[in-house]
């Protein structure tokens, strides 16, 4: 039956500390993106945030016009109900 204490806990915090300093190291050696590269993602993002812009600016312009449009068919509504004549009573 194994201890719980193998390995010991020097070894853990030494295992834990290589394996710290290799992810460190596999960081250190991915090469970092060319100008051209990190140029061409800016104008990418630029691009996507440009056509984010004009959909949330159109879809604002349809908004409004629905609302115009559902406003000026109350204005008709109202209006053709008050042109209309009362309806006869037996009085």
């Amino acid at each position: 039956m194994k201890s719980y204490k193998d390995p010991s806990f020097q070894d853990r915090i030494g295992s834990a500390a290589e394996a710290r300093q290799k992810a460190l190291d596999g960081l250190r050696a991915k090469p970092r993106p060319d100008a051209e590269a990190l140029a061409a993602r800016k104008a990418a993002q630029e691009a996507r945030d440009a056509a984010a812009a004009e959909k949330r600016a159109a879809k604002k312009a349809a908004e409004e016009e629905a609302r115009a449009q559902a406003a000026a068919e109350r204005e008709a509504a109202a209006a053709a109900a008050a042109a209309a004549p009362a309806p006869l009573t037996e009085a």
